[in-house]
């Protein structure tokens, strides 16, 4: 179930994003709630590359609690930002690398693995959960990958 202001939320992203030329996708736990995964989103994470990040930052200026720059720790890197808007926390993540094996992948080609849900007028991208199963095994986040893989199977042997 997505709260509703998240929702409400989502459009005011959706409407400004939908006008500019910024590659982006929903992902995290909206991004799963969007797709049908029983979980309850918290707050809403794009993703982008490099210079979505700092233009999602310039269109949504008035919102900006955490100013989009590069950010590293053990596992990930990205170029990212928070947002809080009408009270629900959006966080900006442009040109994702994940750490495997002590060495950097390639930032993530969001176009590859997005794909569109439908949801009251608006067509969201969101990233493929197979592509999120895998990132989560990636990052070492077992529980979280275990959850994906189980709600996958699921659908899989619905459509059997």
């Amino acid at each position: 179930m997505i709260p509703r202001k998240h929702l409400e939320v989502l459009r005011r992203l959706y409407e400004r994003l939908s006008q500019s030329d910024v590659t982006w996708a929903v992902t995290g736990s909206l991004g799963f709630a969007l797709q049908g995964v029983p979980v309850e989103p918290h707050d809403i994470d794009i993703q982008t590359d490099r210079e979505g990040a700092y233009e999602i930052e310039r269109l949504f200026s008035e919102f900006v609690v955490e100013p989009v720059r590069f950010k590293e720790s053990e596992k990930i890197r990205s170029h990212f930002g928070v947002l809080m808007i009408d009270g629900v926390k959006v966080e900006i993540m442009g040109d994702i690398q994940k750490k495997v094996n002590d060495e950097w992948e390639e930032p993530v080609d969001i176009n590859r693995y997005k794909s569109f849900v439908e949801i009251e007028g608006m067509k969201i991208p969101v990233l493929d959960l197979e592509y999120e199963y895998q990132a989560y095994l990636k990052l070492g986040r077992i529980k979280k990958a275990k959850m994906l893989k189980r709600f996958l199977e699921e659908r899989k042997s619905h459509l059997e």
